[in-house]
């Protein structure tokens, strides 16, 4: 029987995405939108690159690890109370970090922004859960959701430039928050309770869903892929705009056409992978992401950076990305349907912490001026997914 809460959700589809969407944009946007002023906030907040990666290192990470919170609380306050107090979080901030010149302060502020960012995002799919679970409008939605994350970062950091070409860097944090403002002011009046109400308390085991060869398997795929992306935003506008001399514009061009090429591979990759399954998609994927690092690797050593040594390998990784996420979630969670909220906070908390710190580590210790992170953490990260890939599979 349909929960009376969630029936009381009487939006047709696209109303539904238009109240939605924007929570789902706005936690991937301040991590895009930000990425053509990061060089340029070292001298801004007085401080050392180490220091300004901490501004993408933590975001990823507390927007990972903040569902481990966040998705308990609104299972236990409601999905609207957790989406509500995010958004205002996440506005605040926003506002916030455009005042502000302290280093310190300057990533403290980063840090609350994720926390209101991971609160939304889970009360928005929670709600997508509650209301849609059962219905064929679901799927249009996640696919849409899906199509956001790919969508933004290619857009994201162009319309960054072109703020702070034209206004300055506190122009992209007054956006986000003038765009989280907007987005509360419309969900408040139309966004009702969907928390299931008199449904029983199931006894969830962690440590039967982390005892799972398959769940770790999929699991450091899905981290493999989403972290190469992540060292690659991460140390691209060092190596295009500071060696290779890109201007904010012609970078955030070059990086778009990595998050173009996920998009072109999306078009395709469905037929591939109900061809070769999840295993096989997987194993490609990381093999792709190997391909990429030794493309980088001879580029790094033979020539100077450019778009061709250091962007054009990307595409190779993208393509690999695509791959790999294609199944990751379905390889990691199928064997858990019955405790599929706890299994899927596993999944996201595990690759966010797994990209925050061994990204982190990988900038941090190869030089984040070269291709030499984003060669060792996509190296390492698809190494070990096909070892535990070929143990899995092995009777």
């Amino acid at each position: 029987m349909s929960d009376p809460k969630a029936l009381s959700w009487n939006h047709t589809v696209p109303a539904a995405l238009l109240l939605m969407a924007p929570f789902d944009l706005l936690a991937s946007l301040a991590m895009d939108i930000y990425l053509p002023v990061v060089p340029a906030m070292t001298g801004v907040l007085g401080t050392s690159p180490s220091i300004i990666q901490l501004t993408l290192s933590l975001y990823m990470a507390i927007l990972g690890a903040g569902q481990l919170v966040f998705g308990p609380l609104s299972d236990r306050i409601g999905r609207r109370r957790v989406l509500l107090g995010g958004a205002w979080v996440f506005a605040t901030t926003s506002f916030l970090l455009a005042g502000t010149t302290d280093a310190a302060m300057f990533v403290g502020l980063r840090l609350l922004q994720a926390v209101g960012a991971s609160a939304a995002l889970v009360a928005t799919f929670a709600t997508v859960r509650d209301v849609y679970a059962e219905r064929p409008e679901g799927t249009v939605i996640y696919s849409l959701f899906s199509a956001i994350l790919a969508f933004v970062p290619a857009l994201g950091p162009i319309a960054g430039a072109l703020l702070a070409r034209h206004f300055g860097w506190r122009a992209l944090f007054v956006t986000l928050g003038v765009l989280a403002t907007a987005a509360l002011l419309q969900a408040l009046p139309r966004w009702p309770e969907t928390r299931p109400s008199g449904v029983a308390r199931q006894t969830v085991s962690v440590q039967h869903i982390l005892r799972s060869g398959a769940f770790w398997t999929y699991t450091l795929g899905f981290s493999a892929a989403m972290g190469s992306f992540f060292v690659f935003f991460s140390t691209a506008p060092r190596v295009l705009m500071g060696r290779a001399g890109f201007s904010e514009l012609g970078f955030s061009l070059a990086f778009a056409t990595a998050a173009l090429a996920m998009m072109v591979t999306t078009r395709f990759a469905k037929h591939l992978v109900a061809r070769w399954g999840l295993a096989g998609s997987l194993a490609r994927g990381m093999l792709l992401l190997l391909l990429g690092a030794v493309l980088l690797t001879a580029g790094q050593l033979l020539t100077a950076p450019s778009f061709w040594t250091f962007v054009v390998p990307m595409w190779v990784i993208a393509a690999g990305i695509v791959f790999a996420v294609s199944v990751t979630a379905n390889g990691a969670l199928q064997a858990f349907g019955a405790v599929a909220g706890t299994a899927v906070a596993l999944y996201f908390c595990i690759q966010s912490l797994v990209v925050a710190v061994v990204g982190t580590l990988m900038v941090v210790l190869l030089d984040g001026d070269t291709a030499w992170p984003l060669v060792g953490y996509a190296s390492l990260m698809a190494g070990v997914t096909l070892g535990c890939l070929a143990s899995f599979k092995r009777p």
